[in-house]
């Protein structure tokens, strides 16, 4: 499983944004985050993909820190997160720790539910290009995401995934009110062309990781009748924890 522990920065000079961002992720995704103390929420994800979408959405507002930890875990079906635990959510702990220590930077980071050393180097992986991601999500100027706000709604899809076929950058242009060039340019500027290029890497990065800690936490060589023995390899883990 990947638990994602969120924080809210600066939250005691701030408002309380924990109603807004459970809000959004609800609406967005579909995923149940809940507040788990203070300014904090926390979630569990089976899906990569699902991961860094939320990792991003999180990141956009630059309000919040967020650690993934990634591993195994135990969490009863339609439980509460705050009732979780297990490796995975003591590595969602450490990570949103060493978040708050990267302020100055991307306030993101993966961190590792095991010591296999393999695991460690693709969360790492992972968290580096989170980290290079989000700094283009965070960079972004209103206008350009009005821009790309409109080009993922059009698209049809729940993440808008890509820069916008032609057609539908005219389209944005028409009820934006602006030219097809300033759309144009402002996919170009906000660099969203290069986060759909990266998001699958760090998708892919954090399968890995999971994949690694999951295979060593079983036999080796599983007799027939052991749990587990008829695994195929394209198992990942989109399934149970």
């Amino acid at each position: 499983m990947y638990v994602l522990t969120i924080d809210q920065r600066g939250s005691s000079h701030d408002v309380d944004r924990v109603p807004e961002l459970l809000g959004d992720l609800g609406s967005h995704y579909g995923v149940r985050f809940e507040r788990s103390v203070g300014d904090e929420v926390q979630g569990v994800l089976q899906d990569p993909a699902l991961v860094v979408d939320v990792a991003l959405h999180a990141l956009r507002s630059g309000h919040w820190y967020v650690g993934i930890g990634v591993g195994p875990g135990t969490l009863a079906p339609e439980a509460s997160p705050r009732e979780g635990s297990g490796p995975a959510f003591v590595a969602a702990r450490r990570a949103v720790e060493r978040a708050k220590s990267a302020a100055s930077h991307v306030p993101a980071a993966v961190v590792a539910g095991s010591r296999d050393s393999e695991a460690a180097t693709a969360c790492a992986n992972a968290e580096a290009v989170l980290r290079l991601v989000g700094r283009l999500v965070q960079d972004r100027t209103e206008a350009q995401w009005r821009v790309v706000d409109a080009l993922r709604a059009k698209s049809g899809t729940r993440s808008g995934q890509g820069p916008g076929r032609h057609g539908l950058q005219k389209q944005v242009a028409g009820e934006l009110g602006i030219s097809e060039q300033s759309v144009s340019r402002a996919v170009l500027r906000s660099g969203w062309q290069e986060e759909w290029a990266a998001r699958p890497a760090a998708e892919s990065l954090l399968a890995a990781a999971h994949r690694l800690i999951l295979g060593n936490l079983m036999p080796e060589n599983p007799s027939p009748g052991d749990p587990g023995s008829d695994k195929q390899d394209g198992d990942d883990n989109r399934g149970e924890p």
